[in-house]
């Protein structure tokens, strides 16, 4: 199954399933480093590379003892002995007040004494009781900013996100959502792929259109024929569908284009110039309001990343297709310019490879594009079972290209369209057929949760739910798909920079995951 084209993915930090039979015990063994993967072959840009991340180090804070014994006989020995007289009068005065202090009444000690600790008392209690309310205003502001971007929401009011979950609540919660579902919970852009083998995806971008901002129908391939460029999909086309999406919302339609064509030719200007024309004029006729071209994974895959100049030369076609684009007034309106969305792969390892789209590729193109779909997901691979997409993972994918900020002020962050993947997958744990599965679609999960009643467990460092259940063949299987709680999980790191997100694809989830957009 595509789930979105044949990008490359990187791997932190391994933690490969266990393939026994034996006890249902957690796939993740604990520690940072357990395990490794292989390093992947650019060649083959379906197979995903590895590497661990580096741990981090603790600080020993060290405590110094202070000898009071040794600084008093110091000052001792610094200090002259008092003469016999002084000592005399001194040990006079002392007797005296000595005798003051057991005359007086008991009831003056206690009263002092109480005033005392009411005092103190009295000074610790207001410290207290600021802090408390400063803490409670703070947790307060956080506590209403959250509940009232999720008001209104179904699944929010039920409960339903959470970690602690089991089968019987998704079998009768999934189909369900809030009665308003034109309200928007993600006030930051949202991009949904569709693609035309799964009808399903069709429906869902008609029904909850007002949660997009982007809709991609993924129609075009942009191939060469000896010297002749051709896009191909128009028949994927379905203009009634098209037509019903702009009665039903404003949500603008960018289908995906896939360079497919040999860039050894496509990056000469000659041809540079014929294809960004071909699609412009696709967009026009079409009524389309811009594109989103998937061209830097394929490039990867012919290995002319590694060329500087011929790098240069696939970041001026990207530059040069933006600004024409931007140039071009949208069938909406004169004033709107038709936009271009570029799709991006995950860094390949924890430094930049050459073949990697990196911070200096985000900038140089961020004038002439308007929003990046960052493909966060395919983490693991049946080869390699695990996640779908690590939070951990996706927080050091935003840094890398981010830099450390997590601040909505980093305008780069805010044309990042963070990728959440709607399909799971069902991965064979059986060492006999060295591992297989693959993925799957929200039909396939309601009916192995039917099935299998398994219990869902919660992986904290993932952020993830997964189950394992047994095959008619008794085989052994893991299973990752999405959740509510991990869904949700990856809009709040999303929001928290500023981010947009990129689905793919609305097709292949449950219909409760749009309450949370």
């Amino acid at each position: 199954m595509d789930t979105h084209g044949a990008g490359t993915r990187p791997f932190i930090s391994r933690v490969p399933v266990s393939r026994s039979r034996g006890r249902k015990s957690s796939p993740y063994p604990s520690g940072r480093d357990a395990g490794t993967r292989p390093a992947r072959e650019i060649a083959k840009p379906r197979h995903r590379g590895q590497y661990v991340w580096p741990c981090g180090c603790g600080w020993v804070w060290l405590s110094f003892a202070i000898d009071w014994k040794f600084k008093m006989a110091k000052k001792r020995d610094q200090r002259s002995g008092p003469s016999s007289g002084r000592r005399e009068n001194r040990i006079h005065s002392s007797s005296r007040q000595l005798e003051r202090a057991n005359s007086a009444p008991d009831g003056s000690k206690l009263v002092i004494l109480f005033l005392f600790f009411f005092f103190v008392s009295s000074v610790i209690a207001v410290v207290v009781y600021r802090l408390r309310e400063s803490s409670s205003s703070s947790s307060s502001s956080s506590s209403s900013s959250s509940s009232s971007s999720h008001k209104g929401s179904y699944v929010y009011s039920r409960g339903l996100v959470t970690a602690d979950v089991n089968y019987r609540d998704v079998l009768s919660e999934n189909s369900r959502a809030s009665q308003n579902i034109s309200q928007r919970h993600y006030t930051y852009p949202v991009l949904a792929y569709i693609t035309p083998w799964n009808s399903h995806g069709y429906e869902m971008a008609k029904r909850f259109n007002s949660k997009f901002t982007h809709l991609s129908p993924v129609w075009y391939e942009l191939k060469s024929e000896q010297t002749n460029l051709i896009l191909e999909g128009r028949h994927n086309v379905d203009r009634g569908w098209i037509s019903d999406l702009k009665k039903a919302g404003e949500a603008l339609i960018l289908p995906r284009v896939v360079l497919e064509a040999s860039p050894a030719e496509l990056l000469k200007k000659k041809q540079r110039n014929k294809a960004i024309n071909i699609i412009v004029t696709e967009c026009k006729e079409m009524g389309y309001d811009g594109i989103v071209l998937e061209s830097w994974s394929r490039w990867a895959a012919y290995g002319i990343l590694h060329d500087p100049s011929i790098r240069n030369l696939a970041l001026q076609f990207v530059k040069q297709l933006g600004e024409t684009l931007h140039s071009t007034s949208s069938h909406r309106n004169n004033e709107q310019r038709l936009q271009l969305i570029y799709v991006i792969g995950p860094p390949s390892s924890e430094r930049l490879q050459e073949h990697d789209f990196g911070p200096k590729d985000l900038e140089t193109l961020s004038e002439a594009v308007d929003g990046f779909s960052l493909m966060t997901y395919d983490f693991s691979n049946p080869h390699n079972p695990g996640p779908n997409a690590p939070l951990k993972w996706i927080q050091f994918v935003l840094r890398l290209l981010l830099g450390n900020s997590g601040s909505r002020s980093n305008s780069l962050a805010s044309k990042i369209l963070l990728g959440i993947n709607f399909y799971g997958n069902d991965f064979s744990l059986s060492r006999d057929s060295g591992g297989g599965g693959g993925a799957i679609i929200g039909r396939d999960y309601l009916a192995l949760l039917e099935k299998h009643r398994p219990d869902l467990q919660w992986d904290k460092n993932s952020g993830e739910h997964f189950f394992f259940y047994a095959d008619d063949r008794d085989i052994r299987h893991a299973v990752f798909y999405p959740s509510l709680k991990s869904i949700s999980l990856r809009l709040e790191e999303a929001r928290s920079w500023g981010c947009g997100i990129s689905i793919w694809e609305i097709g292949q989830g449950l219909d409760y995951f749009f309450d949370l957009l």
